[in-house]
């Protein structure tokens, strides 16, 4: 476990046992004490139907541990999972900081990563429209730093004190607790008709990002500027980013209502099976710095949480790689019981002035005390550092650390004048602060709507569309349409297409812009624009395009009896080749025989959906073409792969699936050619064709993650 110490005083305690006593080999029971347990299965009673004792110790200490087993959930990020890992930097960063991971590239750093959900409960769906936690914690040899941030980059709000008012907002309401993980309910729409400096997260929540395909492949961001001090004490600010290596993909929005049916755990379990199989996840660090005398040159401000500073403008240096190689021993011990904060950071890395972190400073480390019983939480062993502890803090509950001697403070000469200041410790930037105590939003935090903007315009068609679909969707959702009204006036400052475009869909009949309804909240009203934040488009911004790998990629492969095994044995020993994971999806259980060989079936059509899968292929055969060509389950798999935009292919006469469920205005192969045909992912051929051009052109066509040529209007799956 990364940081466990050893205690002196049991080892000490294992020396002092009689020579004659044995020691458990952790085969039988014992209570916490150690005692051995001869029955487990009965209380003690007065008589075999008599009544139970209250002497009975073995019960009395195991329902009481069990009645405290659980701990007050966290307030937001409850669903989580975790991996262990390392990191390595690519090169000396000693130029930027002084912090002692960032030196040395043979040196691998342990982490332990959290992913999480940030609103429903530990029991909801992992496929919620939601922001995701990205969580790491490093352990260095100058102590814990935690990188705690979110799969995207900006924040609803600017102010730390509105932190309880946005969570309140966005919860479950409070008189019938619903709606589950979700913001689609009138509280939540509410706040942000009166808070228009949510507009631009408001974008990215209802963009693609809120839906990520894995924990796998999605990016993650720092939120806030920190800043970097190098050893003459020279400080740049920074932003902290996470790129994922297999690339950053989605969702689509049928799927994720879908896949929460079918599997609730589907982000979890597949962190969890990549990591068994051997596919660790990777995610290189990447920074952008700006200079000090920089701070002012843009038309935003970068200590401003609710704005982004665009890649265009400053490009992102990647300084390392993360490796998450192992997965959690426990999940309560280590996943739930990890503690972040902010605040825990390391010589060489500082804080900025950002009014949100300010105020997470303060909140992280209060929610520890009760969630995880008190202020001894860094001695639990996910929390532990593998950097010596040397303090004079003392007592509390939980307390675990068995100290000696006499001396528990500082200065003192009874112990040495130990543990003293260090000269290279943890030393605050010396910022030069001045200004009267003021209750006030700067002016230059006021712009609340180019960055949204520019967001939208960075968009592709389909994209767009998504957003408009998820716009439409959320306030659906709304019962009073006065906060519709207000929230498209709103989007009417992002983009008037937009806005009109959501408000046909919610029962707006004229959308206007008008915000003067504002003028009676108390929030601070949005300022001008200072200008252009970016170039018009941005296209870091864009997912759609982006070129991943077919690697580590789910493909069901639709097989029945009579299957063609000569042409598809091939094809699966390429995708595997590719790093790709086929998986044989039948009718039933066991094995599917087939001309030429067999295979053994991993799912059936009862326990498996395309909504759960990155690709299909059909096989070969006339048997088995025949029997899945009769099946409705199987048609419909095919159906809703091609309506999600995925890559589907066919071989031979498997070519007949597709043909009967009437995949609109797409070319297919002859089943009897020797031709190989691609078209907006769906790839076909002929039972003549060498296996290797389908299996190519599919990996392919994997690799591009969806196809969003395809007219899928008329598709009913």
């Amino acid at each position: 476990m990364p940081g466990q110490q050893e205690h002196p005083a049991e080892n000490a305690k294992a020396e002092q046992l009689s020579e004659g006593a044995e020691r458990s080999d952790g085969t039988h029971l014992t209570t916490n004490t150690g005692m051995p347990i001869e029955d487990n299965q009965n209380q003690l009673k007065a008589g075999t139907r008599g009544p139970v004792l209250m002497e009975d110790i073995v019960f009395r200490e195991k329902m009481m541990h069990f009645d405290h087993e659980r701990i007050p959930e966290r307030v937001v990020h409850p669903r989580g999972s975790g991996a262990h890992g390392y990191f390595q930097v690519y090169e000396s960063q000693s130029d930027l900081t002084k912090a002692a991971f960032l030196q040395d590239p043979s040196v691998k750093t342990p982490v332990f990563v959290r992913f999480s959900t940030v609103v429903g409960f530990r029991g909801s769906a992992d496929t919620v429209r939601d922001v995701r936690g990205f969580a790491t914690k490093f352990y260095t040899p100058e102590g814990n730093f935690d990188l705690v941030g979110n799969n995207m980059p900006v924040f609803f709000i600017q102010d730390a004190i509105k932190f309880p008012d946005l969570v309140h907002s966005i919860k479950p309401e409070p008189h019938h607790e619903m709606p589950q993980a979700s913001a689609a309910h009138d509280n939540f729409w509410d706040f942000v008709s009166l808070m228009p400096e949510s507009m631009h997260m408001i974008m990215w929540v209802l963009s693609d990002r809120g839906i990520p395909r894995s924990y796998r492949m999605m990016e993650g961001f720092g939120v806030h500027t920190f800043r970097l001090v190098n050893a003459e004490g020279r400080s740049r600010f920074i932003k902290w980013h996470w790129k994922p290596i297999l690339g950053t993909h989605s969702l689509v929005w049928d799927e994720t209502q879908k896949i929460a049916g079918k599997d609730p755990d589907f982000n979890r379990r597949d962190l969890w099976e990549a990591i068994e199989d051997g596919d660790f996840p990777e995610f290189e660090l990447g920074i952008q710095v700006v200079e000090e005398d920089d701070l002012d040159r843009f038309d935003f401000d970068i200590l401003d949480a609710t704005k982004l500073i665009p890649e265009e403008l400053v490009p992102v240096q990647r300084i390392g790689k993360m490796t998450l190689d192992r997965n959690p021993t426990n999940f309560f011990s280590e996943t739930e019981q990890v503690a972040f904060h902010p605040g825990h950071v390391v010589p060489g890395i500082d804080f900025s002035n950002d009014p949100l972190l300010q105020g997470r400073l303060f909140s992280y480390l209060d929610t520890q005390l009760i969630r995880l019983g008190g202020p001894n939480f860094n001695e639990i062993p996910i929390n532990r550092p593998l950097a010596e502890v040397h303090n004079n803090q003392r007592d509390g509950y939980m307390r675990q650390t068995v100290h000696e001697g006499r001396v528990n403070y500082e200065p003192n000469s009874l112990g040495g004048g130990c543990p003293m200041s260090s000269p290279d410790g943890f030393r605050s930037f010396p910022e030069e602060v001045s200004g009267q105590k003021v209750r006030h939003r700067s002016e230059s935090f006021n712009d609340h709507f180019t960055q949204a903007t520019l967001f939208w315009n960075s968009q592709s068609e389909v994209e767009q569309q998504h957003i408009v679909d998820a716009g439409r969707f959320e306030l659906g959702k709304v019962d009073h349409l006065h906060i519709r009204q207000r929230v498209c006036d709103l989007l009417f400052h992002v983009d008037q297409d937009l806005a009109r475009r959501v408000a046909e869909g919610v029962g707006v009949d004229e959308v206007t812009g008008d915000l003067s309804y504002l003028e009676d909240s108390t929030a601070p009203t949005p300022g001008p624009a200072r200008g252009a934040a970016a170039p018009g488009n941005a296209p870091s911004l864009s997912m759609d395009g982006q070129q991943g790998s077919a690697s580590t990629r789910k493909v069901a492969v639709l097989v029945a009896d009579g299957h063609d095994h000569g042409s598809l044995a091939p094809v699966l020993e390429q995708l595997e080749a590719a790093g790709a994971k086929p998986m044989i999806v039948s009718t039933r259980l066991g094995t599917c025989r087939g001309d030429g060989g067999e295979v053994e079936i991993d799912k059936t059509f009862d326990t498996a959906a395309s909504v759960v899968f990155d690709a299909v292929l059909v096989a070969g055969g006339d048997g088995s073409a025949e029997t899945l060509q009769a099946n409705g389950d199987a048609l419909h798999f095919v159906s809703e792969a091609f309506k999600h935009a995925k890559p589907i292919a066919a071989i031979g006469a498997g070519i007949g699936v597709f043909e009967e469920a009437r995949l609109p205005d797409v070319e297919l192969a002859g089943a009897g050619d020797a031709a190989t045909v691609s078209d907006h992912g769906v790839v076909t051929a002929g039972s003549g064709a060498e296996g290797s051009a389908l299996a190519s052109e599919l990996l392919d066509a994997i690799s591009a993650h969806r196809h969003w040529g395809r007219d899928v209007s008329a598709v009913s799956a």
